[in-house]
């Protein structure tokens, strides 16, 4: 697997480190898998959507 690491996916999407580290907790990362006290994830990984949202703000 090519794999990266959570500092590369923050950098890639533009996150914390720690948010990476929460959504790959909450298994709303395709195919991350856990060594020991690191996350590693496919290179090729979208970013999840925000589900913190219900709807989207109307602009005023």
């Amino acid at each position: 697997m090519d794999a990266m690491s959570v500092k590369e996916a923050s950098e890639k999407w533009g996150i914390s480190e720690r948010r990476v580290q929460k959504l790959c907790e909450e298994d709303r990362i395709p195919g991350v898998v856990r060594f020991g006290h690191s996350w590693a994830m496919p290179k090729d990984a979208e970013k999840p959507p925000d589900g913190r949202l219900k709807f989207e703000r109307k602009k005023s």
